[in-house]
């Protein structure tokens, strides 16, 4: 079965900015590609390239077995978009703003209505049909923008970090909404910045920086390029904090990093643990906490970027993208 998204060798200049530089990826049918990457990487002009908002200066896409450029109508009628920040109008309710795009899709007024009850029901809004969005809180509206970008049932759907600025319990409630419609078949690219949603939910991960792909893999994957273990120390007394970490050092011949109290280091063998357990005994150092954990995709970018996913100080030119459309 061909793939639901393929793109190759996309390019994307913005004057003297390049926000794409040769990107490829690929998802097939009924799953989550992951695209991750901070701030600036060109998570989003991928996004807009591939729902044809956007056209690449070089390369080639191709969505639901269409040309994003020679058949852009054609890939419009297959997908849905949820972008970085709610798209609903305030002051309609949120049975207005459904129906509304069900009108603007051709569907019939009985049809419209229908399916905004339905879509309205499914994301747990049925209560607020009737208020107008400005009232509800910022996971509603997250909710109702997916539910609209789902009015059209459409096969493949474009979330560009869907879940920006959500409580842990509303990201939680997205995620769950995800996983059904890839049970439902549809096929959804999601870009993100948090490592947990993409370890969550992606069934592959493209790890795209400064507008180029960097890494492809499922989580699995990617999580043993940057070590089988990373090995994480706290001891009893916070001010051998240093010691831990002179000692850690020394034995996995890597520089440690240190969250507060705990002192983590990349553990290349099954060795490490005992032997760091015995020279902090050696030297009066006892443990609170040790364990011995798989990799996370936060370590797995730093060890492919060298920079952390989040990083405040990109330059994020996918922002400069959205100032250009508007």
């Amino acid at each position: 079965m061909p793939p639901a998204i393929e793109a190759d060798g996309l390019v994307k200049r913005f004057g003297a900015t390049t926000a794409l530089a040769g990107a490829s990826l690929s998802a097939a049918e009924g799953t989550v590609l992951g695209v991750l990457g901070p701030n600036g990487a060109g998570k989003t002009t991928a996004t807009r390239v591939l729902a044809t908002l956007l056209a690449p200066d070089e390369g080639r896409a191709v969505v639901g077995g269409h040309d994003v450029i020679t058949e852009p109508h054609r890939v419009r009628s297959l997908i849905g978009l949820t972008g970085q920040y709610a798209g609903v109008d305030e002051a309609l309710t949120g049975t207005e703003n459904l129906v509304l795009i069900a009108r603007l899709l051709g569907q019939g007024r009985a049809a419209a209505k229908a399916r905004a009850a339905d879509l309205l029901g499914q994301f747990g809004l049925g209560d607020a049909a009737g208020r107008a969005a400005r009232t509800y809180s910022g996971g509603m509206r997250r909710r109702l923008d997916l539910a609209a970008s789902l009015v059209g049932r459409p096969r493949i759907l474009f979330l560009d970090e869907p879940t920006t600025g959500l409580d842990p319990a509303s990201r939680n409630e997205l995620w769950g909404m995800v996983r059904r419609l890839t049970d439902d078949g549809v096929t959804v690219l999601l870009t993100t910045q948090y490592l947990e949603e993409a370890d969550q939910l992606a069934d592959d991960i493209v790890v795209i920086d400064r507008g180029a792909v960097v890494a492809t893999g499922t989580p699995d994957d990617l999580k043993a390029r940057a070590g089988a273990a990373v090995l994480q120390m706290r001891p009893t007394d916070a001010g051998q904090v240093a010691v831990v970490t002179r000692i850690a050092a020394e034995l996995a011949g890597a520089t440690p990093t240190v969250d507060q109290d705990t002192v983590s280091v990349p553990a290349g063998d099954d060795g490490l643990m005992p032997a760091v357990v015995r020279r902090l005994d050696d030297v009066g150092v006892r443990l609170a906490e040790l364990t011995l954990r798989r990799a996370t995709l936060d370590e797995v970018f730093l060890a492919l970027t060298g920079r952390r996913a989040v990083d405040e100080s990109s330059t994020d030119s996918d922002s400069t993208t959205d100032r250009e459309l508007v």
